[in-house]
């Protein structure tokens, strides 16, 4: 953990240009293709942050070759290897995309992460391996970190059922590596509930880019059927999600953000941001794929289901403790599995800064109080960094704990911020 970071004050009204890096989620999906891809791949626009580097590092350690410029991202696929060890850090997506592509190599495959990373779930990912007659060690608590992948140099596919209540992510990784299985692969959702819908959808999506076939007709029940996987030169879109604080700002300390190069259409869930912002008393337009969010001088209160866009839900509770009225997240009880329990970490920090956040079975409720200045904790989660910097423009002073966490998704952060608000960093 680095020094506390003074959240800076907004001294005025805004009017920022901010220029947001690529999707993590895209550029982790288009690596672990190109990675299984017939030929090599040509990525543009990669974001450039620790969780992007930890997928290329394990990708290289499974046999392929990622040659990192400034520009672009050259992916040439190898032979699976095993015999190696995959770090995940604190990526979701590398510990639950790549088991099922360790599936496929020619041996053991450990794979290991930052200390905070074993708290997260990988059960369901693991024992669908298992169900597909891949062998998989736990080395700690069943269902967690660390384990290890016995590759079998390749595998048969077929059917599996899986329980994704606790994250999409189970979901994409299995089909991501299913076009290399002999059979294919049908994934069914037998859980309560599917949360980040959208997630599976942006998966469904670049592998029918890459010439996979795949039969989403069904609700729950996903078909890949095996084939090629089609190298690629793509360029990543913006990460609509990290690009929330910066357009949430607007509402918090007035004036109009502009982000460049927002997608007309996406499957990013971070899409469903200027709706959410326009219900908070912002005003939003996109113009020549400049999407501009406008505060008018209050903040609204709301009641909203963010099962679709959980990733968004750090951003909406910082807002809402700044709300003229109270604010109910719904369908977000996944998030206690994510980089940390995000419902505990926003409850506890909110109400140790003089709001009052308290959890439900699926999610909080945010009523607005005078706030205090103080410490407001990470937690080593580059969202809740975020959500302190965003209350950190109207609450002097607001001293985050661990700022260099958003290089997890967004490096650059605090120059950034800085940037946005006129102020060298």
């Amino acid at each position: 953990m680095t020094s506390t970071w003074a959240a800076p004050t907004a001294s005025g009204p805004l009017d920022a240009l901010v220029e947001v890096p690529g999707s993590k989620s895209l550029s982790n999906r288009y690596l672990v293709l190109a990675a299984l891809a017939a030929g090599p791949s040509r990525l543009r626009g990669v974001l450039d942050s620790r969780d992007t580097r930890l997928m290329a590092g394990a990708l290289r350690a499974l046999g392929t070759s990622v040659t990192e410029s400034e520009a672009d991202w050259l992916v040439s696929p190898g032979p699976l290897t095993g015999g190696v060890t995959v770090d995940c850090g604190l990526a979701g997506t590398v510990m639950r995309f790549l088991p099922p592509v360790a599936a496929l190599a020619d041996g053991l495959v450990r794979f290991d992460g930052d200390a905070q990373a074993y708290a997260r779930p990988m059960g369901p990912v693991l024992e669908a391996l298992r169900a597909l007659g891949v062998r998989v060690d736990d080395h700690g608590e069943a269902g967690r970190l660390p384990f290890t992948v016995h590759g079998r140099g390749g595998l048969t596919g077929g059917s599996v059922d899986v329980d994704a209540s606790g994250s999409s992510q189970f979901v994409s990784g299995l089909l991501l590596a299913a076009a290399r299985y002999a059979q294919g692969l049908t994934v069914r959702h037998i859980g309560p509930t599917l949360p980040s819908l959208p997630h599976i959808e942006m998966t469904v999506a670049v592998l029918r880019a890459a010439g996979v076939t795949v039969d989403d007709s069904r609700p729950g029940i996903w078909r890949v059927a095996p084939g090629a996987i089609a190298g690629r030169d793509v360029r990543v879109e913006p990460d609509l999600s990290n690009a929330a604080p910066f357009l949430a700002s607007a509402l918090v300390a007035g004036g109009t953000v502009r982000v460049p190069g927002w997608p007309t259409t996406t499957t990013q869930p971070g899409a469903l941001l200027p709706g959410l912002l326009e219900r908070m008393g912002g005003r939003s337009a996109l113009t020549d794929g400049v999407l501009e969010v406008t505060g008018i001088g209050a903040v609204h209160g709301i009641d909203v289901d963010l099962r679709a866009a959980s990733e968004l839900a750090p951003t909406i509770a910082a807002l809402a403790v700044l709300a003229d009225s109270p604010t109910r997240l719904r369908g977000i009880a996944h998030m206690r599995g994510h980089e940390t329990d995000r419902l505990a970490a926003l409850a506890t920090e909110i109400t140790a800064r003089g709001g009052w956040a308290q959890q439900t079975s699926d999610g909080l409720v945010i009523t607005p109080r005078p706030l205090s200045p103080g410490l407001w904790r990470a937690y080593a989660d580059h969202r809740m960094a975020t959500a302190g910097a965003l209350l950190g423009l109207a609450v002097a002073v607001i001293e985050v704990d661990d700022v260099d966490s958003t290089a997890k998704t967004l490096p650059g952060f605090v120059g950034m911020w800085a940037g946005m608000l006129g102020s060298p960093a």
